[in-house]
């Protein structure tokens, strides 16, 4: 337990926590075979049909794991679950890696608030996560990797961007030199004024005194008093940085070039900017990936969702209420995943009363043809993801069901499992 000073205890040597995900969901196999992904690049500001192999790889931001899970978190999960799917449709394999940043000021701060061991907060939360995951349908990544056990692979990235020149240090931490990546900026596009507001306002520390440039975000902050650290080889004992965690995972699982790095709009910038960068000033390659995808914010009574304002809608509160975790994923798929949008009892009611109507429509022996569905269903979610579009023509479907029937046998049957590869929801 955290002493009443509020410090943290020293992790044990060599201490690395062995992460799994959780269970995957079978994905029904259909006729025929998906389109290609037409997806919103942030990098370049429009579409690109994504053209991965016969192997998919895809890197999604995963949740710092001390208040988990909300439903902002469930919407982003849920549009990189889409992605996943399409790839699937398409007959190809897809390589999914996550992380989860079990080690960060937010984490640690919740811990001394409330007086819990840091590590403890952080099984018990992620464990949840996965609780919810797993209820929700989402496709599991192959391998979730916690930032505490990627550190013996940190380490050694820090030393190369050092001795390279691309990182400096401050007083014994260590921070990377945006200027080190000629490519720095093209991501987000943001100017510097813009830059320097965010990093504030996520993580950075713009104003402090003695770095190179007030955007330069740190690597590896040195040993604190009272916090957990670890052997830093040459960098000295201490932990890492924020955007270098994902940095090592991905490089290390999917290398350079891979086909989308995913995670929610408010990860723009810092996070992946400097991501990229760091990868890109490692490697001399570019780009790190080949479209940056991000999800919009869902909002709570006129207000985003956000842990510091904890006006949060939790998945698992939702769950021991008695709310079908599929109802809660047709209220995340009636909105575009790139749409900024606000939760409430009506949009969850609507969602209970489509699975419903959905479950009615396919519970009789026969109905309308649903082959054309299936070709409709690929379309909407090839273009953009648009889930909304999808919805609306399986509520076609199921209004001809309803008011004409018909004698196609397997049609109910083709229906229940286009919900359920495409779209994840079993009827």
């Amino acid at each position: 337990m955290i002493s009443s000073s509020g410090s943290y205890p020293e992790p044990a040597s060599g201490y690395a926590r062995d992460m799994h995900a959780w269970p995957a969901s079978e994905v029904p196999a259909l006729p025929g075979k998906g389109r290609d992904l037409r997806i919103h690049d942030t990098a370049t500001g429009g579409r690109v049909t994504l053209d991965p192999g016969p192997v998919a790889r895809i890197y999604v931001c995963g949740i710092t794991p001390y208040d988990a899970t909300h439903i902002g978190h469930a919407a982003t999960y849920n549009a990189f679950d889409l992605v996943q799917r399409v790839w699937l449709d398409t007959k190809r394999q897809v390589h999914y890696v996550q992380n989860v940043t079990d080690v960060d000021d937010p984490l640690l701060e919740r811990a001394v608030r409330d007086d819990i061991d840091w590590v403890a907060l952080a099984e018990k939360e992620t464990a949840l996560f996965r609780e919810d995951m797993t209820a929700l349908r989402m496709l599991p990544p192959q391998h979730y990797i916690g930032a505490v056990e990627a550190i013996p692979g940190i380490v050694p990235l820090v030393e190369r961007l050092r001795d390279a020149g691309a990182a400096y240090e401050l007083d014994g931490d260590v921070y990377f030199s945006v200027e080190a990546d000629p490519h720095f900026g093209e991501v987000s596009h943001y100017d510097t004024e813009l830059m320097r507001a965010l990093s504030a306002e996520r993580g950075g520390d713009p104003d402090r005194p003695g770095k190179k440039n007030p955007l330069d975000p740190m690597l590896w902050m040195a040993a604190r008093e009272g916090e957990p650290s670890w052997d830093g080889g040459s960098l000295g004992r201490g932990r890492p940085g924020w955007h270098i965690e994902c940095v090592a995972i991905a490089l290390d699982h999917l290398g350079m070039g891979f086909d989308v790095q995913g995670g929610g709009s408010d990860l723009v910038f810092p996070h992946h900017e400097m991501g990229a960068s760091h990868a890109q000033a490692l490697t001399g390659e570019h780009p790190f990936a080949k479209a940056y995808v991000h999800a919009g914010m869902v909002a709570l009574h006129g207000e985003k969702m956000s842990k510091s304002k904890g006006n949060l809608v939790f998945v698992s509160a939702l769950r021991r209420q008695g709310v079908d975790p599929a109802a809660i994923r047709l209220a995340l798929l009636a909105h575009h995943y790139r749409a900024d949008w606000e939760w409430t009892e009506e949009v969850l009611q609507e969602a209970v009363e489509r699975l419903d109507r959905w479950r009615a429509a396919v519970s009789r022996p026969d109905g309308p043809s649903a082959d054309a569905l299936v070709e409709e269903v690929r379309e909407a979610l090839a273009d953009d993801l648009d889930a909304p579009a999808a919805l609306a023509a399986v509520d076609r479907w199921a209004a001809r069901q309803q008011a004409e029937g018909g004698t196609d046998e397997a049609a109910p049957g083709l229906v229940s499992r286009i919900a359920d590869a495409l779209l994840g929801v079993a009827l």
